[in-house]
């Protein structure tokens, strides 16, 4: 089965194919760091994490960029509402953040591109921009002209027209030809960070440097541009508009990838609700696995809603599973399982069937004799997940019981040897007697 991925540009899914061979060039929208990074965030950025390991399970040779927004009026506000300067803030949350993304094991980025390290380019852009017709100043910066660029709307769906009832980040300024209209390069103000340039003293705005990022890195055109859906209107609509109209080649990108949106308990997330949940706050509570199990058991494109009981059940799951890697015995061919598994990743990347097939595969060692546990360590690979089974001893008194249990036996007192299997069965704790002696499993069921 050929991979197939669905393309938020063409709205339907199509067979991946990259634009050179087996290279592929990844671009994710990272965060802006004003703030510590949230559960919504991990959703996106583990999702991402996955595709990019199983692209590369398939043989491609990924090149995984991710921007950090490091300059921005929501960072200006914070470091003056803490007292601090904006770079300073801005240094402390991107540390922060790279912090969540080691401790959620997130692997597969090759490089994190602060946006103040490519003001130059930025810089070229607009002047490109404003040469070519598609930009006007104002009093306040350089705003790009949305009625010039014809397809614009083509990702979201917007006509121009439409394009105004957003409520995302839209720049507000008097002159503006229509309000979609957005800043490339805004004007300094007192008490602001800018840089000097022929533009003018200023900063970036903040589509611009997402193009400016991936036309130094990538080129016009690239391969996969990754984010959450509620930057589809206007981010990536306008990255498109900024750099198809500089470069004059389309499609800037050629497969979108959008995640769905994450709930707290069926809410939406914020502080004002007192549900806001930050990743260092969610791995204090949760082990990795566990909170990256959760994770993919919802489909990437799919809302997820973050609940006790949703992270509970992968809690569950991730020990059913890797208890049965325990209990095998007899090797078998794990071909078959491997193709499942290949068969629902290219299907969009599908790791609710994933899931599902890893609980098969512990279901089915639970009753036969057969060892399936290096397809799941495989798999585990590819979803960033250790399935092993660490091994604790039992606690004292239990293993009393055990040796007990042993004696009787011997004994051939089997009612009584059978109540303490029974005993045990209700801990969770499975016997398995052998002719070296009784081996023991924690299982959850």
């Amino acid at each position: 089965m050929v991979l197939k991925v669905y393309n938020t540009l063409l709205r339907k899914k199509t067979p991946f194919i990259p634009r050179n061979g087996k290279n592929v060039q990844l671009f994710v929208c990272g965060p802006t760091v004003y703030d510590y990074s949230h559960i919504g965030h991990a959703r996106t950025y583990v999702a991402f994490d996955v595709i990019a390991r199983y692209l590369q399970y398939k043989g491609y040779d990924v090149f995984y960029l991710q921007n950090i927004t490091d300059i921005d009026d929501k960072i200006i506000i914070r470091a003056r509402e803490e007292g601090v300067g904006w770079k300073e803030l801005a240094d402390k949350y991107t540390k922060a953040y790279l912090e969540d993304v080691a401790a959620l094991k997130i692997t597969g980025v090759n490089k994190y591109a602060p946006a103040t390290q490519y003001v130059d380019a930025i810089l070229r852009q607009v002047r490109t921009l404003v040469e070519k017709g598609y930009a006007y100043e104002l009093d306040d910066g350089i705003y790009y002209d949305v009625s010039q660029f014809t397809e614009y709307g083509k990702l979201s769906g917007r006509t121009v027209e439409e394009a105004g009832d957003a409520v995302s980040r839209i720049d507000e300024a008097i002159g503006k030809r229509t309000r979609a209209d957005f800043c490339l390069w805004k004007r300094h103000k007192p008490g602001e960070p800018y840089w000097e340039s022929e533009l003018g003293r200023g900063r970036p705005g903040w589509h611009i440097e997402d193009t400016a990022i991936t036309e130094t890195e990538f080129g016009p055109t690239y391969d996969i541009h990754g984010g959450a859906q509620d930057l589809i209107f206007p981010h990536h609509e306008a990255e498109i508009a900024q750099m198809e109209a500089i470069s004059g080649k389309k499609p800037m990108v050629k497969y979108w990838l959008h995640t769905g949106f994450l709930k707290v308990e069926g809410r939406k997330m914020s502080k004002s609700r007192g549900n806001f949940i930050t990743i260092h706050e969610a791995l204090n509570k949760w082990d990795v696995d566990t909170l990256r199990l959760m994770l993919v058991s919802t489909h990437y494109r799919s809302p997820i809603n973050h609940s006790e009981s949703a992270v509970e059940q992968a809690q569950d799951s991730l020990r059913y599973i890797r208890a049965a890697t325990k209990s095998g015995k007899k090797r078998v061919a794990v071909k078959k399982w491997i193709e499942t598994f290949v068969d629902a990743m290219d299907d969009d990347f599908n790791t609710p069937k994933v899931v599902a097939l890893l609980l098969e595969m512990a279901k089915r060692m639970n009753k036969t004799e057969e060892e399936l546990s290096p397809a799941i360590y495989e798999i585990g690979e590819v979803l960033g997940i250790d399935f092993r089974l660490e091994e604790k001893p039992l606690p004292p008194e239990l293993m009393k019981l055990i040796k007990k249990r042993e004696e009787l036996r011997e004994q051939k007192r089997w009612e009584e040897a059978d109540r303490i299997r029974e005993e045990m069965k209700k801990k969770g704790i499975l016997l398995n007697d052998t002719p070296e002696g009784t081996e023991w499993v924690v299982k959850i069921v």
